[in-house]
C-alpha cells in the first residue's frame, strides 16, 4: 500500500472530500492570470462562519474583485507560496519560529505545524495536498538540520515513521511502521509503544513546536501585495463581524414593555419605556439606534412601528425615549403588552466592504504614493512643496507649544502623516490647527473624522473657533439631538437658509403638519437635495463619523486632504471609508499607547481586525509625531504614565499648585501629593449575570469616598468611577443610592463607566475600583496595560485605586505601579478617617519583564528626525525596479508587549515563551509586470522571532508514551549515522517540551470567557459615550 493510502487509512480515509476538509482554509486571489493558493495569516478563520456565498468565490475572470473576495480553491498549486522565498521560513504565515517550521524535502518550501485556517497543520496540509512525504527540521532547531527517517530501513516518509523508547538508554528510536517497527526483534525496544509521529494531523509537539498564540498573533499580515488582495483579507473579516453583531443586536428583545406616549415639536409620536435588560447590562444601546416597537395586546389591534432613540438612561431609573417614523395607527391608548426588538442596520459593514472593493478597481480613489504606503510596501519619503505659514498657531485657539508646532510643520509637508497624542496633550487643539493650515494653503475641501460622534463634535467646535466655513454632517437619526454645534450641522443649515423661499414655506408646513402631500414632498426633498450640495459646496471643512464619510450626499465630491481624528480606536476597514475619496494627503491622530477597536467578535479579533490602521503604519516603520506637553493631570499624576507608556518624554504644562485644591479637605497620605492606593482585601464574587464580578467591600468604599468628596466640595458631575467589569459597575450604581448617606440625586450625577467609555474624556477626581482579588483566577481585562493607561491619565487634580495589592502585585505592570505608589507612600489601608501606610508584602511577579518597560517604548522620535527632508518622489502608482528596489519588507514585530530586553522573559525563571531576534533574511526581488490595473509586490521578512523551546506550547504529552525515564539528558535517534552525533547533546525533547500547560503569555486569564462576555460590556458604555458610534 502506498504511504499517502497508509496515511488515509489512518486517520479516516481521506478521498476526494476529505481531502478538502482538511486543506479547505480561506484562501486569496491577486491579480490577473493562474489562481495561487494562499493561506492567509488571519488566525482560526471558520469557514461556516464566513458563509461566502458561490458567486462570492468564483475566479474573478473580469477583473474586479468579489464582493467578499473569499476563494476556496481545492486544486493543489505547485506554486503554492512561491512569492521569493529562497530564504528559510515561511512567508504565507509569518510563522518565524525555528522550532515551529518544517521544509519539504521535495519542494522545498516551508510549512509551519500551526493550523491557522485549516483543519491540519500546514506542513501536513502541504504534504497531503502535495503527495509529498519528506521533511526537513529547520538548522536552528532544538534537534538541527535533520532529517527524520527509519533507524533501521531509511524510510523517509513523514505518514508511516513513529517513535519507540529504548528500553536501556535515554533516546527514542525513529522505525516506519511497516516493516521495522512490526518485525523488530532488539530486546532494547519495547515495540507496543510505538507512535505515529503525525498524530491529529499535525506533528507532534516535541519534534516540530506548534506556535503559541503570541507567535500566530504576531504573525498578521501587514503587507499586501494589491488592493485585492487587501480586499479579500480585510472583507471575510468585516463579514464575520457583521454577521456577528446582526445576531447579537436580534438576539435583544424585551417583552412585556410599559410605554407612555408623548409628541415632540415636529408632531411625531414618542415612545418612553424602561428597558429592564439595560440595566444589566444585557442590552447596547445608542442614540440614534433603530428599534421595533410591538403591541399584541387585547385593547387595541395588532400594530408594529419602528423609530431611532432620543435619549438613552443616563442612569437606572431613566426611560429611553424613541421616536417614531409614522404616526399612523400609533395604539396611545394602550401602555401595557409592548415588545422591543432591535433593528439590526448594515449600513457601517456595507460602507467598509465598498471602500475596500472602490480602493482596489477605482484608480482614483487615492494618489499612487497613498496607495503604496497604505498596502506597505516600502517607498521613499516626499516633501510636498508647499509655502509655509510664518505662524503655526490658528486664530482662536491657544498658542501652540514647541512639539505641537513641530507636528503641523511636519503634517503639511507630508502626504501622510501619524501624530501621536498621549492624554492631554493637546490633539484636538493640534488637530484643529492642522486644518485651518491645510484649508487655507491647499485647493479643495477637507474632510475631518473620527470614529465617534463626540470625536467629532470636540473637533467641529475647535475648527469653527478659526473662522472657517465648517458643516457638520450627521446621520437622519440623529439630527433631532441637541448639541453645542447643532447650528453647524448640515439640516440646521439647510433650514436657516433663506435663499430659497420656497423651501422655506416648506420646510414650515412641515413642521406645522408633521407631513407633506406626495408632491409636497417629493418637491421638498428636491430643493433640499439642492441646498445641501450648495452648502457643502461652499464648505472650508466638512466634518463627520468615518463611517458617515459613506454617506450619498459626498459620493460625488472628492477631498484631497482627509484627517481622521482617534485614528486609532477605528478599525482599519473603517479608515478606509473616507480616504477613498480622492486622497492626496492623510492624517491620522491618535495614540496606540491607549484602547483600541472594539471588535465584538473573537475570531475576527484574532485574526487582525483590532490593530487600527494607525498600529500598522507605526509597525511599518512610519515615524508618528509624539506631542510632549500635556495639561491636564496634576504632575503626580503624570509620572508614572510617562515613565512606563511614554519613556519618560511627558512634560508637564501645568504646575502642582495649580493642579492641587487646598480648599478640598480629602485625607490624600500625603498632603501635596493627590494620590492613593487604598488597600482592599474584599473577594471578588460572580455578578447576577454570571458572566462578570463584582467586589461588595470596594463598592462600599467607593461610596464612602465619594461622599467624603461630597463633604469636601468637590462637584458630583466631576467624580468619576472607573471599573472593568460590568457586574461591579451596576452593583456600585445601585449600592450608592440605597446606602449612601447623603442625597440619592448626588450619587446620580457620578459617572460610573467602564475605561472605554472614559477615554478621550476627563473628570477631576477619578476612583477606580479593581475588582479582582483571588487566589488563582488573575485579574483579566486589568492586565491589559493600554486599559491601565487610560485609567490613570481620566483625572487632573486626584485618583484614588482601590485593589488587593497581593492579587495584583502578581502582575508585572501592577507592581511597578503599587510599587511607586509605596515609594510616594500612597499605599495606604484602614478606615478613611484613620489612613495608614500598608505594610502588605507584595507577590512576586509570574514575569519579570524589564523595569523600563521597554516593550511601550515605541517609536521616539526628535523634534528634528519629525521634520527632516527627504527627497520628492514622483507620485507614481505603478512601481518600477529603479524606483523601489528591493526595499519591500514585511515585519513581525509586534507592536504588542516584548521588551527589547529579551533576556528579561528567559523561560526558565518564569514559564513563558523566550523570545529572540535572529538575523534577517535579505529580500529578493520581484518586477512588477507592466501593464497590470496595479503594480504588484512580494513582502518578505526582515526579522525572524526566535522561540526558546523551553518555552514553547506543546500539544502532546509524549513523556506518557516515552516514559518518565526520559526526561533527562536523553535523545532522538534518527537514523544510524547521527546516533553517536546526537546521544548525549540533546536533551529528550519527548520528555521535557510539552508544556501545554503554559497560558499563552499569560494574557489569557482562567477567567477568560467571563472577561470575554465583560468585553460586550464595554462596548455597551463605549458605544453611549460617542466612542464607537457611527
Amino acid at each position: 500500500m502506498d504511504s499517502f493510502d497508509n496515511f488515509q487509512s489512518e486517520y479516516g480515509g481521506i478521498g476526494d472530500d476529505d481531502t478538502a476538509s482538511i486543506i479547505s482554509g480561506y484562501t486569496q486571489r491577486t491579480g490577473a492570470g493562474p489562481s495561487k493558493l494562499t493561506l492567509n495569516a488571519a488566525d482560526a478563520l471558520d469557514l461556516d462562519a464566513l458563509s461566502i456565498a458561490d458567486d462570492h468565490v468564483a475566479n474573478r475572470r473580469s477583473g474586479l474583485p468579489n464582493d467578499f473576495a473569499g476563494s476556496l480553491d481545492d486544486d493543489f498549486d505547485a506554486n503554492l507560496e512561491d512569492n521569493g522565498i529562497g530564504v528559510d521560513l515561511p512567508d504565507y504565515c509569518g510563522i518565524h519560529s525555528p522550532a515551529s517550521v518544517v521544509k519539504c524535502l521535495i519542494c522545498s518550501k516551508w510549512f509551519c505545524n500551526s493550523r491557522g485556517n485549516t483543519s491540519a497543520s500546514h506542513i501536513v496540509n502541504h504534504l497531503v495536498r502535495a503527495k509529498h512525504k519528506e521533511v526537513v527540521l529547520h538548522a536552528e532547531s532544538p534537534l538541527g538540520e535533520t532529517t527524520p527517517e527509519c533507524y533501521n530501513c531509511g524510510n523517509k516518509n513523514a505518514f508511516m515513521l513513529g517513535f519507540i523508547p529504548a528500553k536501556s538508554d535515554t533516546v527514542v528510536v525513529l522505525l516506519c511502521r511497516q516493516p521495522c517497527a512490526a518485525i523488530s526483534k532488539d530486546i532494547s525496544w519495547n515495540t507496543a509503544l510505538w507512535a505515529p509521529l503525525i498524530e491529529d494531523r499535525s506533528f507532534l509537539s516535541w519534534l516540530v513546536t506548534p506556535p503559541s498564540e503570541q507567535e500566530q498573533l504576531r504573525a498578521r499580515q501587514i503587507t499586501y501585495e494589491d488592493a485585492y488582495q487587501y480586499q479579500n483579507i480585510f472583507g471575510p473579516l468585516v463579514k464575520i463581524e457583521a454577521d456577528y453583531d446582526k445576531r447579537l443586536k436580534e438576539s435583544q428583545t424585551q417583552d412585556d414593555v410599559v410605554v407612555r406616549w408623548d409628541q415632540g415639536l415636529n408632531q411625531k409620536r414618542i415612545a418612553w419605556f424602561n428597558f429592564p435588560k439595560l440595566e444589566s447590562g444585557e442590552v447596547r444601546l445608542a442614540v440614534g439606534d433603530e428599534l421595533r416597537l410591538r403591541y399584541h395586546g387585547d385593547s387595541h389591534h395588532a400594530w408594529e412601528g419602528s423609530g431611532h432613540v432620543l435619549k438613552i438612561p443616563n442612569n437606572i431609573s431613566d426611560e429611553i425615549g424613541l421616536e417614531l417614523r409614522r404616526n399612523d395607527g400609533v395604539p396611545v391608548d394602550c401602555t401595557h403588552g409592548f415588545s422591543v426588538d432591535f433593528v439590526w442596520k448594515s449600513t457601517s459593514f456595507d460602507r467598509m466592504q465598498l471602500a475596500m472593493k472602490t480602493f482596489a478597481i477605482d484608480e482614483k480613489s487615492v494618489s499612487g504614493y497613498i496607495y503604496h504606503k497604505l498596502l506597505g510596501h516600502d517607498l521613499e519619503p516626499t516633501i510636498l512643496r508647499t509655502q509655509m505659514p510664518k505662524r503655526f498657531s490658528a486664530p482662536g485657539l491657544p498658542e501652540l507649544n514647541h512639539s505641537q508646532m513641530y507636528a503641523v510643520k511636519s503634517v503639511l509637508q507630508k502626504p501622510i502623516s501619524l501624530i501621536q497624542g498621549p492624554p492631554g496633550t493637546g490633539k484636538t487643539v493640534t488637530s484643529a490647527s492642522i486644518v485651518y493650515h491645510l484649508a487655507k494653503m491647499n485647493p479643495g475641501q477637507v474632510l475631518v473624522c473620527a470614529p465617534s460622534n463626540v470625536a467629532v463634535d470636540q473637533l467641529t467646535e475647535k475648527i469653527h473657533a478659526t473662522g472657517l466655513k465648517v458643516v457638520r454632517l450627521t446621520a437622519k437619526s440623529r439630527e433631532a439631538l441637541e448639541s453645542s454645534i447643532a447650528f453647524l450641522t448640515l439640516h440646521r443649515q439647510v433650514a436657516a437658509y433663506t435663499s430659497h423661499t420656497e423651501l422655506q414655506k416648506l420646510i414650515q408646513l412641515k413642521n406645522e403638519l408633521g407631513e407633506l402631500s406626495q408632491s409636497d414632498e417629493r418637491k421638498y426633498k428636491t430643493l433640499v437635495r439642492n441646498v445641501e450640495r450648495e452648502i457643502l459646496a461652499a464648505a472650508d471643512v466638512i466634518c463627520c463619523t468615518c463611517v458617515g464619510t459613506g454617506d450619498p450626499r459626498l459620493s460625488k465630491l472628492k477631498f484631497r486632504t482627509v484627517l481622521i481624528d482617534e485614528a486609532t480606536q477605528a478599525a482599519e476597514p473603517e479608515c478606509m471609508i473616507p480616504l477613498v475619496l480622492g486622497c492626496k494627503q492623510v492624517v491620522l491622530v491618535g495614540d496606540h499607547q491607549q484602547l483600541g477597536p472594539v471588535i465584538m467578535n473573537k475570531k475576527a479579533a484574532r485574526a487582525g481586525l483590532t490593530q487600527s490602521l494607525f498600529e500598522r503604519l507605526v509597525l511599518l516603520g512610519n515615524r508618528p509625531i509624539r506631542l510632549q506637553v500635556q495639561y491636564r493631570m496634576h504632575p503626580c499624576l503624570s509620572e508614572f504614565p510617562s515613565n512606563m507608556f511614554y519613556e519618560g518624554t511627558l512634560q508637564n504644562g501645568v504646575t502642582a499648585p495649580e493642579r492641587l485644591r487646598k480648599n478640598v479637605d480629602f485625607p490624600w497620605p500625603v498632603a501635596d501629593t493627590p494620590m492613593m492606593f487604598y488597600q482592599n482585601l474584599g473577594q471578588e464574587e460572580i455578578s447576577s449575570s454570571g458572566t462578570s464580578f463584582l467586589n461588595r467591600t470596594e463598592a462600599s468604599n467607593v461610596e464612602k469616598i465619594a461622599t467624603k468628596f461630597f463633604k469636601a466640595g468637590v462637584v458630583p458631575g466631576q467624580i468619576g468611577v472607573i471599573t472593568p467589569y460590568e457586574g461591579q459597575r451596576s452593583y456600585i450604581v445601585n449600592y450608592m443610592q440605597y446606602h449612601g448617606t447623603l442625597k440619592k440625586d448626588l450619587y446620580k450625577e457620578i459617572e460610573v463607566a467602564s475605561v472605554d467609555a472614559f477615554q478621550g474624556r476627563e473628570k477631576d477626581y477619578i476612583i477606580l475600583s479593581c475588582v479582582r482579588s483571588n487566589e488563582h483566577q488573575g485579574i483579566g481585562f486589568l492586565n491589559d496595560p493600554r486599559r491601565l493607561n487610560v485609567a490613570l491619565t481620566r483625572a487632573k487634580y486626584g485618583v484614588v485605586i482601590l485593589g488587593n495589592p497581593k492579587v495584583l502585585s502578581k502582575h508585572p505592570l501592577w507592581h511597578y505601579l503599587l510599587t511607586h505608589y509605596k515609594e510616594k507612600q500612597c499605599l495606604v489601608e484602614g478606615p478613611l478617617n484613620n489612613l495608614q501606610p500598608s505594610m502588605i508584602q507584595f507577590s512576586k511577579p509570574r514575569r519579570t519583564l524589564n523595569k523600563s518597560m521597554e516593550q511601550f517604548r515605541r517609536h521616539d522620535f526628535s523634534d528634528a528626525e519629525a521634520t527632516s527632508g527627504a527627497p520628492v518622489l514622483n507620485d507614481a502608482r505603478r512601481g518600477s525596479a529603479s524606483a523601489f528596489e528591493n526595499n519591500f519588507y514585511r515585519t513581525h514585530d509586534p507592536l504588542g508587549y516584548i521588551p527589547s530586553d529579551v533576556q528579561s522573559l528567559k523561560s526558565s525563571a518564569s514559564g513563558l515563551p523566550h523570545f529572540g531576534a535572529a538575523a534577517s533574511f535579505g529580500p529578493s526581488k520581484q518586477k512588477a509586470s507592466t501593464g497590470q490595473k496595479r503594480a504588484k509586490y512580494a513582502s518578505y521578512a526582515s526579522s525572524i522571532i526566535s522561540q526558546d523551546v523551553a518555552g514553547a506550547p506543546g500539544g502532546t504529552d509524549a513523556s506518557s508514551v516515552a516514559g518518565s525515564q526520559f526526561e533527562h539528558n536523553g535523545s532522538i535517534v534518527f537514523s544510524q549515522s547521527d546516533r553517536l552525533r546526537r546521544r548525549n547533546s540533546l536533551t529528550s525533547m519527548a520528555g521535557t517540551s510539552d508544556i501545554g500547560s503554559i497560558s499563552a503569555y499569560d494574557y489569557k486569564s482562567q477567567d477568560s470567557v467571563i472577561d470575554a462576555d465583560d468585553s460586550e460590556s464595554q462596548y455597551a458604555h463605549s458605544v453611549q459615550s460617542g466612542v464607537t458610534e457611527f
